[in-house]
């Protein structure tokens, strides 16, 4: 069932895609013309854009098409961004294939379950602030496993970029409206990620990307049950990470 936050990003796409569907290069506010000279080089002014809407549940949600030229485009807006969202077992074999060591797998499921078990079949299951306070080597040591370089890149490539069921990558995130957004390419977001590897927290994390089960279902709540088994990854902090990123490009041309 769709929430009303699933059909409000619907209709923020849906409006994003409309107003450049069918415009010519030139008639796009500045913003707009920015990121379409990010994305494309300097362009012919009168070429014409082409848009649509991803239905696919890729990691894009929109294509823009110029001159034959393709973009993929993620779309994002709001707080507490969900960014990606997969099975526990299918993301537990993609720790094992990072090369996770056991230990820190059979940690990090304790983590996720937060019910003394590794298959969420413990009665007793403890709100995660406790279960980090009694737990910090624990968290410590997932987290220090998770973030290198060659795990982040594998993370990346699977949470924001492409997904686990795709060859396609997107080009850019677009954060925001039509009237008001920011952007940051594939490159940059690579970028950012890979710079905050060291970030101290108390949560499993991969950079600034915060790992949690869709739901720790702590009252047994039987329409939430299945939720527990699902794995989220969340992106607390994009919006002043991408102003950080631009801030910090703008200074290195100065």
């Amino acid at each position: 069932m769709l929430t009303e936050k699933d059909i409000d990003g619907f209709q923020n796409e849906l409006e994003i895609s409309r107003y450049l569907n069918g415009k010519k290069i030139r008639q796009l506010n500045p913003n707009f013309l920015d990121l379409i000279t990010e994305l494309y080089g300097n362009l012919d002014l009168e070429l014409r854009i082409h848009t649509k809407i991803d239905y696919t549940k890729k990691k894009f949600d929109m294509i823009i098409e110029i001159d034959k030229k393709i973009k993929r485009i993620s779309i994002k807006k709001g707080i507490c961004n969900s960014v990606h969202v997969e099975g526990i077992s299918s993301f537990i074999h993609f720790l094992i294939d990072s090369g996770v060591s056991k230990e820190v797998v059979v940690a990090y499921l304790k983590y996720h379950y937060a019910d003394g078990t590794t298959n969420g079949t413990g009665k007793e299951r403890k709100p995660i602030e406790e279960y980090k306070k009694q737990n910090p080597c624990d968290i410590n040591l997932i987290n220090q496993e998770m973030n290198t370089i060659y795990v982040l890149n594998r993370a990346i490539n699977r949470f924001l970029l492409q997904g686990k069921n795709s060859n396609i990558k997107i080009d850019a995130i677009l954060y925001g409206t039509k009237d008001d957004f920011l952007w940051i390419t594939s490159s940059d977001i690579i970028n950012i990620i890979i710079s905050k590897m060291n970030m101290e927290s108390t949560s499993v994390h991969f950079g600034p990307l915060f790992c949690q089960p869709l739901t720790r279902c702590l009252n047994h709540n039987p329409k939430l049950e299945r939720k527990r088994f699902l794995v989220q990854i969340k992106w607390y902090s994009i919006f002043d990470d991408i102003i950080e990123y631009k801030n910090k490009q703008i200074m290195q041309r100065k």
